[in-house]
């Protein structure tokens, strides 16, 4: 029973994970492309519209995440949130920047500007440090005997792979920006045009940059894997190149924003799939010249007892949190109009 409940809260956080990924990154690739594809204050306003309602319920998926990470395996919260301290502190410095421009901005309009560029800052920040700190995971970090990270903090968890993980991670937080822009932006307008003319090529670089990391992850990086799930690894990666080409078809040649960004949040949910096969059972790698072993589920696993309240918990929980998003998106569902600008 112990070993079954690890390994179901091991997928079960990466499900949280790409939750976020999914629900939250069309937020952050929204901050991210604002300064680029709205030229006035009117079009400004319609970007915050378009995720004002939703955007702090969406970061709940990455608090839960981490509390979820610090119940189920202690070892590996303390490992990551202590040797990415100065990373993790960036990226709730951009979420905290981000929450604060983002409700000064309609009620502070003489620093418009200062607040519009926090709003890109803060969206910009953990949009990129979450994919470097996810290619730290996969790649590995120097460990010592009892698990704590033993490298330089910051400087030694950038390398050209954690780059282009970051960078991966940042053109999928785009694209679905952009989705998301072409999705809720009226119809006819200038700024539903530029999000359409932008979601293609953003594509396509994302693609671009997911087969260099997996060449890269797997003719130098070379991490382990468990061969049992050498399938679906495999199925994974198919759905990801099939997901974002079916995005550009039905958004370039059938002109159906709601499926363009269903199928982008599939192929990101996809992402977050192949990860989660491609590091089982490990939480954490640790490179080759650390002291310490990796960490993994069964190294790391809190007892019993707590995952199984963990798992009544998540029983009780997880559907009200479903129960809410449906209800906020099938409220504030269709395209931004001029009467839901009053506030923004």
């Amino acid at each position: 029973m112990f070993e079954f409940l690890s390994v179901l809260w091991f997928f079960l956080i990466f499900v949280l994970i790409a939750g976020y990924f999914v629900l939250d990154g069309f937020d952050l690739g929204v901050g991210v492309l604002s300064p680029f594809i709205a030229r006035n204050d009117g079009e400004r306003a319609v970007l915050r519209r378009a995720i004002g309602p939703v955007w702090d319920g969406n970061e709940v998926w990455l608090l839960t995440a981490g509390g979820a990470l610090f119940a189920a395996f202690p070892n590996a919260y303390a490992t990551t949130f202590s040797g990415f301290y100065l990373a993790v502190m960036l990226v709730l410095f951009g979420l905290i920047v981000r929450a604060v421009s983002f409700e000064f901005r309609a009620g502070d309009p003489g620093w418009a500007k200062l607040w519009d560029g926090c709003f890109f800052i803060g969206s910009l920040l953990p949009a990129l440090l979450l994919g470097v700190a996810v290619g730290n995971i996969f790649a590995g970090i120097p460990m010592d005997a009892i698990g704590d990270y033993a490298g330089v903090p910051l400087l030694g968890l950038v390398t050209p792979f954690t780059l282009l993980t970051g960078l991966l991670g940042l053109a999928m937080f785009l694209a679905a920006g952009a989705a998301w822009t072409a999705l809720k932006a009226p119809l006819g307008s200038e700024l539903r045009a530029r999000a359409v003319r932008l979601r293609v090529p953003l594509q396509v670089i994302a693609l671009a940059l997911f087969a260099v990391v997996s060449v890269y992850a797997l003719a130098i990086v070379g991490t382990e894997m468990d061969p049992a799930l050498s399938v679906l690894r495999w199925l994974f990666a198919a759905l990801v190149v099939v997901g974002l080409a079916a995005s550009v078809a039905v958004g370039r040649f059938r002109d159906d924003d709601l499926k363009a960004f269903l199928a982008q949040s599939a192929v990101m949910v996809a992402l977050v799939a192949l990860l989660a096969c491609s590091m089982f059972p490990v939480l954490v790698n640790a490179t080759p010249d650390s002291v310490g072993p990796a960490i993994t589920i069964f190294n790391a696993a809190s007892s019993e007892l707590s995952l199984t309240w963990m798992s009544i918990i998540l029983c009780i929980g997880l559907p009200l949190v479903l129960a809410y998003h449906v209800i906020i998106y099938r409220t504030f569902r269709g395209r931004v109009n001029s009467e839901d600008l009053t506030h923004y």
